[in-house]
């Protein structure tokens, strides 16, 4: 390589894993690597967003004179190029040669809030460099790593979880419910859920992948449609559910600031009233079109105070989307009481 960087390193392993153990300073790192943050709008990359004061924690304390971190850990991912080559040198030792001219080519595998904002630092830290893991791979270690991690968003831990998973609507239907729900451009959803990664500018975030998660797996459980209907079936449905909702309460719909309807407990509640529309029915898909949905929906919906002052106020937790489930269903009890009475 022409113009190149050299750092000294020992050979070994982490496990089953070869990697490559060195030392060099923080400002050579941290313009050498990057973070593979998750960009929701294109679907790229699979990290937690950066936290400017978890990193200035890492800054304060690095700073002080007997201050010391683990290493830390990168990978090299392949590549068609000579963007990276390990030379070796000697029993135990090898020579890691990086292209100057190919950009940040080190993957920061576990160490972005550490290196964030030390790049001026000269102050030499322990580094270790897997050697060409794929980037599902590196995902892996990543989630391995992190999952128990302060700070890392659960709904993240699911995004890992389902491009992991070698078969989804197997190993975990609800997750891949809530994720098609996020995914189809013909949802209400689509695009909406907090995945825990970048932000993507524009859009108003409404409820997190594990709320929509822990509610369709209530849904699932509660109906055992999963033994009528497989799990892609079953993600139609509940998109088309989603999107009655959305049409009949079109105007909760666009105002998710001041409406229940799209947070929490309105999503536990509103997915607990498709279980007793299903478990009502023939529990056939003939009787579940979005239109049919809506005409359930407009019976009683529309005149229920979504709002951050109606019944639903104060409700969070287990216990509060068991309630807002209850409160639901006793308002559209009334309102077919009423109908029945009235004729």
């Amino acid at each position: 390589m022409s113009q190149s960087i050299t750092l000294q390193t020992l050979t070994g392993k982490a496990a089953g894993r070869d990697v490559l153990l060195g030392f060099a300073p923080a400002s050579l790192l941290a313009s050498l690597s990057f973070a593979d943050v998750l960009d929701e709008a294109a679907g790229t990359g699979y990290q937690r967003r950066f936290s400017p004061p978890h990193s200035l924690d890492f800054r304060r304390y690095i700073k002080r004179p007997e201050s010391t971190t683990p290493p830390l850990t990168f990978n090299l991912r392949p590549r068609d190029d000579s963007a990276w080559l390990v030379i070796p040198s000697g029993e135990g030792h090898a020579v890691l040669v990086l292209s100057v001219t190919s950009g940040r080519i080190l993957a920061q595998v576990d160490c972005q809030h550490r290196l964030g904002h030390i790049g001026d630092l000269d102050l030499t830290l322990p580094f270790m460099v897997f050697l060409g893991l794929s980037e599902r791979e590196e995902m892996e270690v990543f989630n391995t790593i992190n999952s128990k991690a302060m700070g890392l968003s659960s709904s993240l831990l699911d995004y890992h979880a389902a491009h992991l998973a070698r078969d989804l609507g197997t190993e975990k239907p609800e997750l891949l419910i809530a994720l098609r729900l996020n995914d189809d451009p013909e949802s209400p959803w689509y695009k909406q859920l907090d995945l825990g990664g970048r932000a993507t500018s524009g859009l108003k975030r409404r409820a997190s992948l594990r709320t929509m998660q822990k509610a369709v797996r209530r849904f699932l459980s509660a109906t055992e449609i999963l033994q009528s209907l497989a799990p892609e079936e079953a993600a139609r449905l509940v998109r088309d559910f989603w999107s009655a909702v959305a049409t009949v309460l079109h105007s909760q719909w666009c105002d998710p600031r001041r409406h229940f309807l799209t947070k929490g407990v309105g999503v536990y509640a509103l997915t607990g009233m498709l279980g007793d529309l299903w478990t009502e029915s023939t529990r056939t898909l003939a009787d579940f079109s979005r239109a049919k949905l809506a005409e359930r929906l407009e019976e009683f919906a529309p005149d229920f105070d979504w709002t951050s002052e109606g019944p639903l106020k104060g409700l969070g937790g287990e216990a509060g989307a068991q309630e807002a489930l209850a409160i639901l269903r006793r308002t559209r009890d009334l309102h077919l009481r009423l109908v029945t009475i009235n004729g």
